[in-house]
């Protein structure tokens, strides 16, 4: 537990985030999700046989879908590594000697992996916007050629309007948003658990219910023979992990569905709710823990 004579320091937390974030980049996992990633996105842009329209809808959903996958991934098993392997080298023990409060080491460890995810990310939005110039020029170039000049004008603008979207940019933040979450739940596993294997398959259990609670909620509320007990769980259920699923506005992207401000302050609310919730059940859990 903290002492009354540690006082927060911005320093020191900042201190803590840049250090974390130094050592998440050494480790090899993350170069090898971000070369996949990229990898994906890349070959996405060179795939033929559609009309133009479908291959920016190819192109978006491919992108955004490997952006969302590494993320997660990379937000997952970047922090079950943190806690568990700080006590094994017992670095945890000599930080914690020091006037720092626990506080501001469990903070100082999630800006590190919040500003990992957003390098990643950032990398990764860049690869797609490239991407996504390249197949528009390209798309452009075989779309006007033999076209009468009264007729390219139309159909330049056309193709610059399936390619580019305002409703990529709310998109790419909710993909943070997501995985910023995840971490923060992944980060409050690690508070308890006794390796970061058993925190990575918590993380990836609580990933699988974020994505079939609402399933099994519509079937479930649809079933006449359910009982009572079922339903209280299952409120249960959805009251501690977050339905993912309306986490995701690739499909409204990809679909060319505008994504209005209310739906996506709608939607980062209740992913920030619950980021800010795991991280304070992580600090308090972490507070009283006996090391």
């Amino acid at each position: 537990m903290d002492t009354p004579h540690k006082i927060f320091s911005p320093a020191r937390l900042w201190a803590i985030a840049s250090n974390t974030l130094l050592e998440l980049v050494r480790l090899k996992v993350f170069y090898f999700l971000l070369l996949f990633a990229l990898l994906i996105i890349g070959s996405s842009a060179f795939m033929l046989d559609f009309k133009f329209q479908e291959q920016f809808q190819v192109l978006k959903d491919m992108s955004l879908g490997s952006m969302s996958i590494f993320s997660w991934l990379l937000a997952v098993l970047a922090t079950a590594m943190l806690l568990p392997k700080e006590i094994e080298d017992r670095t945890l023990y000599t930080i914690l000697a020091k006037p720092v409060p626990r506080l501001e080491y469990i903070l100082g460890k999630l800006l590190g992996i919040l500003a990992l995810l957003f390098v990643s990310i950032l990398l990764m939005s860049v690869m797609f916007v490239i991407a996504l110039y390249i197949k528009q020029q390209a798309v452009l170039t075989d779309a006007v050629r033999g076209l009468p000049p009264e007729q390219t004008a139309d159909v330049i603008r056309g193709v610059k309007a399936s390619a580019f979207t305002v409703s990529l940019i709310p998109c790419v933040a909710m993909i943070y948003i997501k995985s910023a979450l995840l971490a923060s739940f992944t980060l409050l596993a690690s508070t308890f658990a006794t390796s970061s294997i058993f925190t990575i398959i918590v993380s990836f259990v609580v990933y699988f219910i974020g994505h079939v609670q609402g399933i099994a909620r519509e079937s479930l509320l649809a079933s006449p023979n359910a009982s009572a007990l079922s339903k209280v769980f299952l409120a249960f259920v959805s009251l501690l992990f977050p339905d993912l699923r309306l986490l995701n506005l690739t499909d409204d992207v990809v679909a060319g569905n505008a994504i209005s401000s209310a739906i996506f302050l709608k939607t980062a609310g209740l992913g920030l709710s619950y980021f800010c919730v795991y991280t304070l059940a992580a600090y308090l859990i972490f507070a009283f823990k006996e090391l």
